[in-house]
């Protein structure tokens, strides 16, 4: 499991959408992205159907993961 903690681009609010990882000031659920990538969208795709996620998140995100999975 990857520790999102230190991914400045997401944040949890045990308050907010039952305490799950999401994108920095927004409600989407980072696993959305995962989810439509494995789907087959493009990242462009993902960003114009979730308005108030950033290209520079999704980014961090992808970043962040890549490097979990490098370290493990």
């Amino acid at each position: 499991m990857i520790d999102w903690s230190a991914c400045p681009a997401v944040e949890r609010d045990p308050e907010r959408v039952s305490g799950v990882w999401v994108f920095r000031g927004t409600r989407i659920p980072v696993t959305a992205l995962f989810q439509n990538l494995e789907d087959g969208a493009h990242v462009s795709d993902f960003i114009d159907w979730f308005p108030g996620v950033t290209l520079a998140q999704v980014r961090a995100v992808l970043e962040h993961a890549a490097r979990s999975l490098e370290a493990a």
